[in-house]
């Protein structure tokens, strides 16, 4: 699947890419910004980027898929990550985490079909004593059920 850029989001890679060629190890803070700017990282830039940091088009793949914080794909306007280390595991997160499959319809690295908030699973919040752990956007929430995940869902999307 080829990525669809607008051209806004083209202009504002390439800014990101000129403005890191010339800085030593350049790839991982040009990454960052690209994703903090438009969300993701597209495929369809990995050969610029390569060409821009004399690097092959591997190299920025592996990059990209090595390091699971980046993205290949548009996110929803929210994301809840579900913890899944074995503290929270201990406490009943995967039961939860099947309880907000089903409430929001998604599996993990799935979006919503209102386009509102993208799950992902991450392995530790750093949240243990208060397990199970969720984070939505960049708030962390301990001792979740699944009612309180409901509500923190409604909280972001209608406000």
């Amino acid at each position: 699947m080829t990525d669809v850029l607008t051209l806004q989001e083209r202009i504002k890679v390439n800014d990101h890419i000129v403005g890191h060629k010339a800085v030593p190890g350049g790839l991982l803070p040009l990454l960052h910004a690209i994703q903090d700017d438009i969300g993701y990282i597209p495929e369809a830039v990995y050969p610029d980027i390569a060409k821009a940091l004399a690097l092959s088009v591997a190299e920025v793949h592996g990059m990209v898929t090595f390091y699971h914080y980046f993205r290949t794909h548009p996110i929803g306007k929210h994301v809840l990550q579900v913890c899944r280390a074995e503290s929270c595991q201990a406490m009943g997160s995967e039961k939860l985490e099947a309880e907000i499959k089903a409430k929001l319809g998604v599996d993990y690295h799935e979006t919503t079909a209102d386009g509102e908030v993208t799950l992902l699973p991450v392995y530790c919040l750093g949240n243990c004593a208060c397990s199970p752990a969720v984070m939505m956007d960049e708030e962390v929430y301990g001792r979740v059920d699944i009612a309180q995940v409901v509500e923190i869902v409604s909280e972001v999307s209608n406000g």
